[in-house]
């Protein structure tokens, strides 16, 4: 009667973290229900408990660690980026030298002004320099060089 009552808080755990998941869409409880889905086989089998959720949290672990990064990446491939995102590889026009240690500088980019900053402190990019944009801080602009190919 125990191994039953098991299997079903197994059953419970596991439909409860699949309705979360469906619900927040987040990835988030996917990798636990797959862990609860493997307790429950054991409570089938008549394990002991303590083995129940050992097989839970180490299946779980183990989804988490190794399939999270690649179904991420796979759900992730259609988001669309936002505006700031969007910008990063595209080139730069400096329209005020950029000096990291005076905190100036800005660029243009399709059109619209950025603050911008250099990658490495130091650096003094002046303008007419056609940059390409790294990464986004807050709201500047990373750009170094763009070196010719």
């Amino acid at each position: 009667m125990a191994d039953l009552n098991m299997t079903v808080f197994w059953l419970v755990v596991l439909v409860v973290l699949v309705i979360i998941e469906l619900l927040t869409m987040g990835l988030t409880t996917v990798w636990f229900a797959g862990g609860a889905l493997v307790a429950t086989i054991a409570a089938l089998f008549h394990a002991p408990l303590a083995l129940q959720v050992i097989i839970f949290l180490i299946v779980s672990a183990v989804l988490l660690f190794f399939t999270r990064p690649l179904a991420v990446k796979y759900f992730n491939k259609d988001r669309v980026r936002t505006n700031a995102e969007s910008l990063v590889g595209h080139q730069a026009i400096v329209i005020s030298e950029i000096d990291n240690l005076q905190g100036i500088g800005q660029v243009n980019v399709g059109g619209m002004e950025w603050s911008a900053r250099t990658r490495m402190d130091g650096m003094r990019l002046p303008v007419g320099t056609v940059t390409t944009v790294l990464g986004i801080n807050g709201v500047k602009l990373i750009v170094e060089e763009r070196k010719e190919v």
